[in-house]
């Protein structure tokens, strides 16, 4: 699998409680925080659901 690299880039003030759970189990806590994950289909399904709110890249 590829590493992807994800950056929450919008804040999870006034967000369902379901993608605040999601953000926290991708590792994302603050705003501008990065993470770099395995781009499993568990991992992809969690970025899909939030994409509005993160910024995805493919780590080389």
């Amino acid at each position: 699998m590829a590493k992807i690299k994800i950056t929450q880039v919008k804040s999870l003030i006034d967000r369902p409680e379901r993608q605040k759970k999601t953000m926290a189990a991708l590792g994302l806590r603050k705003l501008h925080a990065s993470v770099e994950l395995e781009g499993t289909p568990q991992i992809l399904g969690m970025v899909e659901k939030v994409n509005h709110l993160v910024k995805v890249e493919e780590v080389k």
